[in-house]
C-alpha cells in the first residue's frame, strides 16, 4: 500500500456584516460525488506546491482570489479502494474580499455562503466538518495563543 499527498482542501471564508461565512460549492451531476457540497478541493500538479494548487484551485473553481492564505494545522486522509493508496490532505484556509463575485466552474452547479453550523451540516465528511471546527475556533477565540501560519 502507497501513501500520497497529491490533493488539497481549501476552505474560502469571507467576514460580511461582522460575521463569518464560508463558501461551499455543490458537486454537478457528471462530477464524483455528483450532489455534495464541498470547499475547493484539487489534485496537485507535477512541479506544483500545495500552496500554489490552493490559489489555482480556488481561481479555477470560483474565481475568486485569495487576500490571504492559511495553512490550517489538519490533514484529512482517506483510503482509496480503486488504487490501494492512503491519501493525505493539507488543509488550507483562504480569506477573500465579502464584494468579491463568486463565478463557479463547470465542475459545480451552485455555491452558497453559509454559517460555520450551516456548512458543518452540509458537509458529507467528518474530516471536513473538523476542519471547520478548528478554522472557526481559531478565527474567533481571542484567547487562542496560536495563530495559522500564513503563506506570504
Amino acid at each position: 500500500m502507497e501513501l500520497n499527498a497529491s490533493m488539497i482542501e481549501a476552505h474560502i471564508y469571507r467576514k460580511k456584516n461582522d460575521k463569518i461565512e464560508f463558501l461551499l460549492l455543490k458537486r454537478g451531476e457528471k462530477a464524483n460525488y455528483p450532489g455534495i457540497w464541498q470547499m475547493v478541493t484539487g489534485k496537485v500538479k507535477k512541479n506544483e506546491n500545495a500552496f500554489e494548487t490552493v490559489l489555482r484551485e480556488v481561481k479555477e473553481e470560483t474565481n475568486l482570489i485569495a487576500e490571504k492564505l492559511f495553512v490550517v494545522p489538519n490533514v484529512n486522509s482517506f483510503y482509496s479502494i480503486a488504487d490501494d493508496k492512503v491519501n493525505f490532505v493539507p488543509v488550507f484556509l483562504c480569506l477573500v474580499d465579502e464584494d468579491d463575485e463568486v463565478k463557479i466552474s463547470k465542475e459545480h452547479c451552485k455555491f452558497r455562503w453559509v454559517s460555520k453550523a450551516k456548512a458543518k451540516k452540509m458537509v458529507a465528511w467528518t474530516g471536513q466538518q473538523k476542519s471547520l471546527d478548528i478554522i472557526y475556533s481559531y478565527l474567533t477565540k481571542k484567547e487562542n495563543q496560536i495563530r495559522f501560519v500564513e503563506i506570504k
